[in-house]
């Protein structure tokens, strides 16, 4: 059974959830996008589960967010989490169309905005995805720019992630990030990494060693007063990685192929991550869950810390 936390608007927290919230416990925010288009079932469920193990084995309690038949759920029961691994046509929600979802009672999966707006409204801190959002490649022409990144500019949450997703212009991202004060620090490293690679060639605005450092950088800000989130860059494990000049050529490939097939705006994410599957024969993929339960790991580090 899950409870509702407000008689306003349609939300409810898991058991688990709203246990930890009682007696204080440390909570990492986690995204479902991941489980809904990231990759197909079973292996989406075990990804999942697994992460969520991870949280738990640091001391802390994961709560995976999305909105199912119009209702805000922050922390799945198991039997929702498996349901929410076989739904074919959830919506993929962001800022601008989460409230639609619960609006029309309809289910979605949360981007990074989405979760971290249903995170700071739940009182979770810290949140730990795969990679954000950002610029776009040829953004001075079409644009495209995430939400993600005005979303850290405004809601004051952790996020933990492998830094921005390669296929993105990096160098633009972190301007963008700059330019809404965003701190960018990267764990362990002077170097920015690049989602699937360790290092995407560009310094780190900021660098620290410690979850204790990352939180207690954190508290600083809110004694300041200093409103919005914060981007914790965490690198793929070594062994995990796929060197940067050789996904730069598969990236390569993968854009010029979206750009023959005419693909635009949300689409254009989940069909260059496709592209670059086929392209690495399923490396990529492998990286990607190495990296997230990487992210998850220390993102329970970092709550646990705050806490």
């Amino acid at each position: 059974m899950t409870r509702p936390i407000s008689p306003l608007l349609p939300i409810v927290y898991s058991q688990e959830v709203a246990a930890a919230k009682q007696r204080g416990a440390p909570i990492v925010a986690l995204e479902s996008t991941i489980i809904t288009h990231g990759m197909p079932y079973p292996g989406n469920i075990e990804m999942a589960e697994g992460v969520e193990q991870i949280i738990r084995d640091q001391g802390a309690v994961p709560a995976t967010i999305a909105v199912i038949h119009g209702t805000l759920h922050i922390g799945l029961e198991k039997e929702q989490l498996e349901a929410l691994a076989q739904t074919t046509d959830a919506m993929k929600v962001s800022r601008a169309d989460i409230a639609f979802a619960i609006a029309e009672r309809r289910t979605g999966a949360t981007t990074v905005a989405a979760t971290m707006i249903a995170a700071a409204r739940a009182g979770i801190r810290v949140f730990a995805t795969g990679g954000i959002g950002g610029v776009h490649k040829g953004a001075e022409e079409t644009f495209d720019i995430s939400a993600d990144l005005t979303e850290l500019a405004k809601t004051g949450v952790i996020v933990v992630c492998a830094g921005a997703k390669a296929i993105l212009d990096i160098p633009k991202t972190l301007e963008v990030l700059e330019t809404n004060g965003v701190p960018v620090v990267t764990f362990g490293s002077e170097e920015f990494p690049a989602f699937w690679s360790r290092s995407s060639g560009l310094s780190s605005p900021l660098s620290l060693n410690s979850p204790a450092a990352i939180a207690n950088f954190q508290v600083t800000r809110e004694q300041l007063g200093i409103d919005g989130g914060m981007l914790i860059a965490n690198p793929v494990p070594e062994e995990d990685e796929i060197p940067r000049e050789e996904m730069e050529i598969y990236i390569n490939r993968a854009i010029s192929h979206a750009e023959r097939e005419d693909i635009t705006g949300k689409a254009v994410t989940p069909f260059l991550l496709g592209d670059i599957f086929r392209l690495t024969d399923g490396r990529s993929l492998a990286t990607n869950i190495a990296l997230v339960r990487n992210n998850a790991q220390l993102a329970a580090e970092i709550a646990v810390a705050l806490n």
